[in-house]
């Protein structure tokens, strides 16, 4: 006689899995949108998916074509594989506001003291910058998006950022992060370019002390008391390189250039890539630790648990 399983193991195997169940019910999101009609996907898999393509860096029709061979099909239970047009449609489902909501979710628990804002341009358009300067010799060039970001300085992790679709100044991006910012009583680094008294003010009315060196100047001593407070330098200004390897990462393992055609979806397709990005930057010591257990002992999995201690937080 056979027995029937009662119970279901390691229903998933991937802490990526696990993190987005947790954002799904975090939002309390409904199963479904519509009350009418087929009702083939719910929003918790479509959310998956969405992180998944975002993931996978590949176009749409790529992605589809390889969805059947991922593990993911079964992990998020599936019952047929959505088409191309169906999975753009998704995209356009979720707006801004949902997706910093995730990303406010995921960094929440988060406790950083020092932090740094910085900002950089990605290519707005799919152009080989080469060839652009060839072909158009001194004519205007393709306008890039400027990207602004604040991160832990510890965790490197991305806490908010804004998107402009045309090149604007730091200040302008970062006056809209420095007012959202929830976190009190942090020390946020910048360079020069975020000299400016009244960006002091508003990071200081946050409960929140900025720091940036002052620009050269025929003064001895700059205006405003912020700025004079900033001229004597700061022990932890070396740390504000952080979030120059968090530019690379994101411009070299993440999104080289921006997709999306119309504005709107550009600043959603940057909104899901920094999602991703926590995302795996979170759970980046289960995979160091992955790899260095079975690089080690890949015929030991009595060794392996030992190691495993070295990593308490898993």
């Amino acid at each position: 006689m056979f027995k029937i399983q009662q119970e279901i193991f390691e229903t998933y195997s991937s802490e990526l899995h696990s993190d987005i169940i947790k954002l799904c019910h975090f939002l309390e999101l409904p199963l479904h949108y519509n009350h009418k009609g087929p009702k083939l996907f719910t929003n918790y898999q479509r959310i998956g998916t969405i992180v998944i393509f975002m993931r996978s860096r590949k176009s749409l029709r790529t992605f589809i074509k390889e969805f059947y061979e991922l593990k993911w099909v079964d992990w998020l239970g599936l019952k047929q594989i959505p088409k191309k047009s169906t999975l753009h449609d998704w995209l356009k489902l979720f707006d801004l506001d949902l997706i910093r909501e995730l990303l406010s979710e995921l960094v929440k628990e988060e406790k950083p003291s020092l932090m740094a804002i910085d900002a950089t341009g990605i290519d707005s358009w799919q152009r080989s910058r080469h060839y652009e300067r060839r072909v158009f010799e001194d004519k205007q060039h393709m306008p890039y998006a400027k990207l602004g970001i604040i991160i832990d300085t510890k965790t490197m992790l991305i806490h908010d950022h804004v998107l402009r679709i045309k090149p604007r100044h730091d200040v302008i991006g970062a006056n809209s992060i420095l007012r959202r910012i929830k976190v009190k009583g942090v020390k946020i680094l910048g360079d020069k370019g975020y000299d400016s008294e009244k960006l002091h003010e508003v990071t200081f009315s946050k409960g929140n002390i900025l720091y940036a060196p002052v620009r050269k100047s025929s003064r001895k001593l700059p205006r405003g008391k912020h700025r004079k407070r900033c001229f004597s330098g700061d022990a932890d200004y070396f740390r504000r390189n952080t979030v120059e390897s968090t530019f690379h990462s994101l411009k070299f393992t993440r999104i080289s250039c921006l997709r999306s055609k119309k504005h709107h979806m550009k600043k959603r397709e940057m909104a899901w890539c920094i999602l991703v990005y926590n995302l795996e930057t979170k759970n980046k010591k289960l995979f160091l630790y992955v790899t260095v257990a079975y690089a080690t002992f890949p015929d030991r999995p009595d060794k392996r648990k030992d190691l495993k201690s070295l990593f308490p937080k898993l």
